[in-house]
């Protein structure tokens, strides 16, 4: 009998005891981790499909595009001493390169972004006119420590850097001091960028290689614009129509204009930090390639509401929602003296937690927005009319459903916030934790949950 009793006591305190239902609660809070890891790896998979649509629409249209150049390149004839295993010295001729970059170059781009759909994915390409001047001055050939004797003036080429030239739509044409000239795809195997452009020009008439260029491409490419510096003095502008350019790269633009509809940015970079010198002889133009990638600088296109980084930023905040509002009914129980039972908790816990695939599923259909709205609202009624059943009080199930509408409008604020986001974030979960403090002060927590 005295076992009965203390059994029958046991259930009693783990069904309405204000400890054991913070400890439950705590729990199930932990517990409802799972789900929530299973719905951001869901974004991640998501947002991954978009990125490999991305690419597909780059292998079909042309992908990111990295100007660079031009280089002229003149080969120089040597001889240098070979020595066999036996020991005798023979000499041998080897062909090297002197590479010259341009003392001027002058780069104006205008783009016309467009956003391509494929399925339910976005992805941004562009059409872009590419017009490019600017001068070579006369080589030092001193400072190259070469004889001119050995210089093949006839052989020598002008190259130009083309990430994709797959997005070329019409062959270039070079204009050399008034000398006009197709350009081609380039396969000298000097490496100067990993895809390029060349054309072959005889400088044997006056052996000089003071000219001016210029030339001209139309060019597709996605996402992104960026050019090599590598002129002594460097002139870049880009301008577009696109109402969310980020600029990226070695260096920012000395201006910038955004409106609505368009933009414009301008670059002026002298030639000081460049790891490369003006002119130099070596077998082929690695020392361009190998530091190519981190000297670049341009735009790129992004899309004007990424819904995935934005449901991503949503879900982190997920189990605060789901903690802020265990917390918010459990002081409601202590209130009201009316119990709510485990699996109810699990039940509302579950309907948080789904909340989030609501928001992905809907995102992807009629924007970030739009989802977030319908599936707040979907999951404040949910929620409300089930509390309702529960606790058959309308004023009751009113308020909490009013407190999680108020949880997912400041999560909404926090999100479309940048600089001042984490401000906003602190103050308000301080006042959220002072209202909660002061709500448990009118609690009698010495007291049981009644049924």
């Amino acid at each position: 009998m005295e076992n009965q009793q203390e059994k029958s006591s046991l259930i009693d305190w783990v069904r309405y005891s204000i400890g054991a239902k913070l400890i439950t609660v705590a729990f199930l809070s932990l517990l409802l981790l799972i789900p929530s890891s299973l719905v951001t790896d869901l974004i991640h998979e998501r947002q991954g499909r978009q990125e490999e649509v991305k690419k597909e629409v780059a292998n079909s249209w042309a992908g990111n595009q990295y100007i660079g150049g031009p280089v002229l390149v003149i080969p120089y004839k040597t001889w240098m001493e070979d020595r066999d295993s036996k020991g005798n010295v023979s000499t041998k001729e080897v062909i090297q390169q002197v590479f010259l970059l341009p003392d001027e170059l002058h780069v104006e781009a205008n783009t016309e972004p467009k956003v391509l759909h494929r399925g339910i994915f976005d992805a941004v390409v562009y059409h872009a006119t590419i017009n490019v001047k600017g001068a070579f001055a006369a080589l030092d050939l001193k400072k190259v420590g070469v004889d001119p004797h050995f210089l093949q003036w006839e052989k020598a080429q002008l190259i130009v850097g083309v990430s994709d030239v797959k997005g070329l739509q019409k062959i270039p044409t070079l204009n050399l001091s008034g000398v006009t000239q197709e350009m081609e795809s380039d396969f000298s195997g000097l490496n100067v960028f990993e895809n390029s452009l060349s054309t072959n020009i005889d400088l044997s008439e006056n052996q000089s290689t003071r000219k001016t260029f210029s030339f001209a491409l139309n060019l597709r490419g996605s996402e992104g614009l960026y050019f090599m510096p590598l002129g002594k003095n460097t002139h870049i502008a880009i301008a577009g129509k696109w109402a969310n350019p980020s600029f990226a790269g070695a260096y920012l633009p000395e201006k910038r204009a955004i409106d609505d509809s368009t933009f414009q940015a301008v670059w002026n970079v002298p030639h000081f930090n460049r790891p490369y010198p003006q002119q130099w002889l070596g077998a082929d133009g690695t020392k361009i390639r190998n530091s190519a990638s981190a000297y670049y600088c341009g735009s790129s296109f992004l899309l004007s509401v990424d819904q995935y980084q934005k449901t991503m930023r949503s879900a982190k905040y997920a189990m605060l929602i789901v903690m802020l509002t265990f917390v918010s009914l459990l002081f409601t129980e202590l209130i009201t003296k009316r119990h709510v039972n485990i699996i109810q908790y699990v039940l509302i816990g579950g309907a948080m937690v789904v909340y989030y695939s609501l928001l992905l599923s809907f995102s992807e259909q009629v924007g970030f927005n739009w989802a977030y709205l319908i599936a707040s609202a979907a999951t404040i009624i949910l929620v409300g009319i089930f509390i309702f059943s529960i606790l058959k009080n309308k004023g009751t199930a009113a308020l909490l459903a009013g407190i999680l509408a108020v949880f997912y409008l400041f999560i909404y604020v926090i999100i479309q916030l940048q600089e001042l986001a984490l401000l906003v974030g602190s103050v308000g979960l301080f006042i959220t934790i002072a209202l909660l403090m002061y709500t448990s002060s009118k609690v009698h927590w010495e007291k049981r949950i009644k049924t």
